[in-house]
């Protein structure tokens, strides 16, 4: 049986990270930030800065306030991805809903029809079932909201473009994979990609929605799904092993990828702006380690501004 993980104080916590040689210049200060942060989430950073061997201590020389600013480093760029999210969340569900509005009419009994989704067999039992959640979505977050209450209340329905404020990133998402061929591509022609691209993207950004909103980490998180191979990966000449591109595929950089097909071009130049400028702030900030070593970790290839200008 492993050993048992214990309750230790804010003073134990600092002897174990200084017999991991952690160097700690304001004991007082790393408690505080030890007491808001919590040991082990800040503890999620320290893999960057670890000795390549088996011994599970830090580099020479490295300091708290380094591993502290990669901690930083992540929560801002955490907030930057996640408002950018939103901001896809809230473009899709606004094209979704006016899509199907305008096809299957406005109130749940028409656009909920089964019949309005893919006429696949195979398929009839996971379309029953998500419209299932999507009317216990109706009915659990539906009174909590003032535009779906108030239709509700007044007209006795929900219209598609109202109640899609109540249904989460993730049902939505999973919702475009059982819509008619035709319904598909009227979506995916709104951001001139193809309606397979469409259906990889949406639960991955549904993935990186949640674990933004749960502040996990991100810099270095990696996904299930691989993206499609695109033009970009192409116009940065992005290096490959085996045929296959070592950047962009399903690391953040993928994410990144994904965010300039979907957003407009003054939303994603804004987003790498931002970036670039948390990027520059972390440079100044790391000793034992470089902030390449970070974007190796992201994945993002050396020419990755380049992206910006295509």
């Amino acid at each position: 049986m492993a050993n048992q993980k214990v309750f230790k104080t804010l003073d134990e916590q600092i002897e174990i990270l200084k017999n991991k040689n952690l160097i700690i210049n304001d004991i007082e200060g790393a408690k505080e930030v030890l007491l808001r942060e919590n040991y082990f989430f800040l503890m999620g950073y320290r893999h960057l800065f670890l000795k390549h061997d088996s011994s599970r201590t830090f580099k020479v020389g490295t300091t708290f306030d380094e591993l502290y600013s990669l901690f930083v480093f992540d929560r801002m760029f955490r907030n930057i991805i996640f408002k950018n999210l939103l901001i896809v969340e809230n473009n899709y569900k606004s094209i979704f809903s006016y899509t199907l509005s305008k096809k299957y009419g406005y109130k749940e009994k028409e656009y909920l029809d089964v019949k309005n989704f893919d006429n696949d067999k195979s398929r009839i039992r996971q379309i029953n079932d998500l419209i299932r959640k999507v009317k216990r979505q109706y009915r659990v977050n539906g009174g909590q909201h003032g535009a779906t209450s108030h239709y509700i209340e007044n007209y006795g329905y929900i219209p598609l473009w109202i109640g899609i404020k109540v249904i989460s990133f993730g049902l939505i998402s999973e919702m475009f994979s059982v819509l008619k061929p035709v319904d598909k591509k009227n979506i995916a022609d709104v951001y001139k990609i193809e309606p397979d691209e469409m259906e990889v993207y949406l639960p991955i950004l549904a993935n990186y929605r949640n674990l933004c909103a749960h502040e996990d980490v991100l810099f270095d998180h990696f996904t299930q799904r691989i993206v499609p191979d695109n033009k970009y990966h192409k116009m940065l000449d992005i290096d490959k092993t085996n045929g296959e591109y070592v950047y962009g595929k399903n690391d953040i950089f993928a994410l990144i990828i994904i965010l300039k097909r979907l957003l407009t071009d003054v939303d994603f130049k804004m987003m790498m702006n931002e970036v670039n400028y948390e990027l520059d702030k972390l440079h100044g900030q790391l000793n034992t380690i470089s902030v390449d070593d970070v974007l190796e970790k992201m994945g993002f290839p050396p020419n990755y501004k380049d992206i910006m200008y295509m």
